[in-house]
């Protein structure tokens, strides 16, 4: 490092010690409360929107000719989306939608999807997305109940599947936008709502995976502070063409979406064919599951991958990281998406997930919520920025997750993640599982991710799931199906203790995957209960 960097490094320093609190930092020793500090903190740096509706808007009216949205051949400039999108708001205002509403969102991936996205921002209210093809019908009938939509968006095609609460307008958004072609005008409202950053931008319900599913709001000072803001912008410039694989209902397809438009991207909506669309993007943002099934040979023009929803398999990291920029990121809905990135670079260490975001804080912290000492493991609190406004209808909820944040003096608060962790001697954050991943075996604590994670280093393997079959044992599920198990039991012998060494190892060419492209454990348990005993080969 020369002397300039070593300066402008210890002037950041010293402003993040000035607002720090050292009192809760007592219990550690100088050197790691210094540490606790430094590495616990993204870069300052002040977005230039705090509205993620009006960077979107600048683009519109910057890049008019250009293409913004591709669906299936089917292709809309930005001055068109923009056209479109006015005339949508004009009509949810006409509906009766005021700023601070929430609008049902029950689409499928289409252009029609994403100009209902940007009208309902425009109006100042909050789009609650769902795929409504893919989604249990008791699962949409609660998501608009709870969100107390006033306004529900759909496509004609399901217009009469879609479950409606009372008191709520169901509109078509394809039906409403074939007027405007026939018309070109709409009712203009006197003008817009002002938006600022405390405002709702989405609410995202939580997938139920681990209990009901829950809304999360989260602002446009949250949104922004992620996608306007290196590295979670990923770089994305005017004509990158970025992928819009995910589902609508999950929170990284918000990142797809409105970090492409605010930055005059071209956002490629997929069909059925992942590989295709992937293969023509400069930018994909994707959960390790789907990368998984992609060839990134197949992929000419690719210059950065993220990816985030769970574990990141290191030979996975390894093989992309190898065809383009890849960053392994992590983050509950609850702190907006992802805030810890980190870019892997496979012969400068081990894979982790990188350190906080810019304006974000993560605590490493135990049981009693005091600091970890750097190097030991304890429970991720995220800080900052990202922590988002809460969970909506559930007040016992958001007093056991959302916490004042003691560290800082700012009144903010911190989200407990449930995510274990700790400190690396290079600054960069290790993620070790889930709080719930950490389990009792013959007495034993053990850590499902550290068995995983000495599975994966078998050579051939490219991903494993460990999950716990009784209370003496642990199943290994392993791909592909040539792993040989007997190789997988040596290899957790070789580096972990007796107890960890899986009683039935199952091998498997692909994992089941839940629709939001995570892979499906509750899937895998099931398979588990349908195999004999005595079964340990591949299935």
């Amino acid at each position: 490092m020369n002397f300039t960097a070593s300066v402008i490094q210890t002037s950041e320093l010293s402003q993040s010690i000035q607002k720090f609190r050292l009192e809760p930092l007592q219990g550690l020793s100088p050197k790691d409360q210094m540490k606790f500090i430094q590495y616990g903190q993204g870069e300052y740096k002040t977005p230039p929107f705090s509205n993620i509706y009006l960077a979107i808007e600048q683009s519109m009216k910057t890049f008019a000719d250009q293409t913004a949205v591709e669906h299936l051949g089917d292709k809309i400039s930005y001055g068109e989306l923009q056209k479109q999108v006015d005339f949508l708001a004009a009509v949810l205002i006409s509906a009766g939608v005021k700023k601070g509403d929430h609008v049902a969102l029950f689409v499928r991936r289409s252009i029609p999807m994403v100009v209902g996205v940007l009208a309902t921002l425009k109006v100042g209210a909050a789009y609650v997305p769902q795929d409504v093809k893919i989604c249990p019908q008791e699962q949409l009938k609660l998501v608009a109940q709870s969100s107390a939509a006033r306004v529900m968006l759909t496509l004609s095609e399901y217009y009469n599947s879609v479950p409606v609460p009372p008191d709520c307008e169901r509109l078509c958004i394809d039906e409403i936008l074939s007027r405007r072609t026939l018309a070109d005008s709409a009712p203009v409202p006197p003008s817009f709502p002002t938006v600022e950053e405390g405002d709702a931008c989405f609410v995202l319900f939580t997938s139920g995976t681990t209990g009901a599913p829950n809304g999360v709001k989260v602002t446009h000072g949250n949104v922004c502070n992620l996608l306007l803001t290196a590295p979670g912008d990923l770089g994305i410039q005017p004509g990158d063409k970025v992928a819009q694989i995910l589902n609508i209902a999950f929170d990284m397809a918000a990142w797809e979406i409105l970090t492409t438009l605010a930055h005059g991207g071209e956002l490629i909506i997929r069909g059925c064919d992942f590989q295709e669309t992937v293969s023509r993007a400069n930018v994909v943002i994707a959960t390790p599951s789907i990368l998984s099934k992609l060839d990134p040979a197949a992929c000419p023009d690719l210059r950065a991958v993220a990816v985030a929803g769970e574990a990141c398999p290191e030979p996975l990291a390894r093989k992309w990281a190898a065809y383009c920029e890849f960053y392994n990121c992590c983050g509950p809905t609850e702190v907006t998406i992802v805030n810890t990135m980190g870019r892997y670079l496979p012969d400068q260490g081990p894979l982790s997930i990188g350190a906080p975001t810019p304006n974000n804080t993560v605590y490493i912290l135990n049981d009693s919520l005091k600091p970890c000492a750097i190097g030991e493991v304890g429970e991720m609190w995220a800080g900052g920025a990202c922590v988002t406004a809460g969970y909506i209808n559930n007040d016992v909820l958001n007093e056991d997750r959302y916490r004042h944040d003691p560290f800082l003096d700012n009144g903010g608060k911190m989200f407990r993640t449930r995510d274990l962790g700790r400190w690396l001697e290079n600054g960069e954050l290790e993620h070790l599982g889930r709080t719930d991943d950490q389990v009792k075996v013959r007495g034993f604590r053990v850590e499902l991710n550290s068995v995983s994670c000495a599975i994966e280093a078998l050579p051939g393997c490219q991903q494993a799931v460990v999950i716990k079959h009784t209370s003496r044992d642990l199943a290994a599920f392993v791909k592909p199906a040539s792993v040989n198990p007997v190789l997988v039991k040596q290899a957790v012998a070789a580096k972990l203790p007796y107890y960890c060494i899986p009683d039935k190892v199952l091998t498997l060419d692909e994992f089941p995957m839940t629709p939001r492209g995570k892979v499906d454990k509750q899937h895998l348990e099931e398979m588990l209960a349908n195999i004999p005993a005595s079964q340990e080969v591949p299935v």
